[in-house]
């Protein structure tokens, strides 16, 4: 496999998380999306992913992009160990908060969104995450165990770690989000969520890297 992925992406940290969860070695192309006016918006990578963006994961003969399909073709090619509960309706809450957060939450505080925003991107990423964080703590003290649904990793705690990492960098307050904080923390001490950290990739730059 070959993922074409950025350090910082929460997108691309989601699927690395996945692969390092269920054992998968592959390798990394970095896509730096600030040099050069950005590298997504080459010709050689729009011939990878026509959206321009990452990641995008090539594997046993597909290309495919969007973070949470990535994710559903790796659950259904290599279930092992699963990222989605076996009963129904733990299985609908972690689709329903990972959806939460990479529909909800995170397009409206990305790269590309913030370059339209200009001067007032950082008020702006505060208050889109602010505004999802208050409604994921609610949802997450009905579903949560010690991780996002009961006490298995699901797929919706793959979007909630680089989520939390989003909101920091924003300087976004998470005193009110004790459940959120509490989870991630727990999270962050699994070795597949160090491995697949924004602070230990390829393409990290010197002064970033742990």
């Amino acid at each position: 496999p070959i993922l074409y992925s950025y350090f910082r992406s929460s997108c691309s940290w989601r699927v690395r998380i996945a692969l390092a969860l269920k054992g998968i070695a592959y390798d990394l192309v970095p896509v730096n999306l600030l040099k050069d006016g950005g590298q997504q918006f080459s010709a050689e990578f729009k011939a990878v992913n026509p959206m321009r963006q990452v990641p995008a994961l090539k594997i046993d003969g597909i290309t495919l992009s969007q973070s949470l399909a990535i994710i559903h073709y790796l659950e259904d090619t290599r279930p092992n160990p699963r990222l989605l509960p076996q009963d129904p309706k733990k299985r609908a809450q972690a689709r329903m908060i990972a959806d939460h957060i990479a529909s909800s939450i995170q397009p409206l505080q990305n790269l590309k969104v913030l370059q339209q925003i200009g001067e007032k991107k950082m008020e702006w990423a505060q208050n889109c995450i602010v505004s999802g964080f208050q409604a994921l703590e609610q949802i997450l003290q009905h579903t949560a165990g010690r991780y996002c649904v009961g006490d298995e990793v699901s797929m919706a705690d793959l979007c909630l770690v680089p989520q939390v990492y989003n909101a920091e960098r924003f300087k976004v307050d998470m005193g009110p989000y004790p459940t959120i904080t509490r989870i991630n923390k727990a999270l962050l001490e699994l070795e597949a969520f160090k491995v697949s950290h924004p602070s230990h990739q390829p393409d990290t730059p010197a002064e970033l890297q742990a």
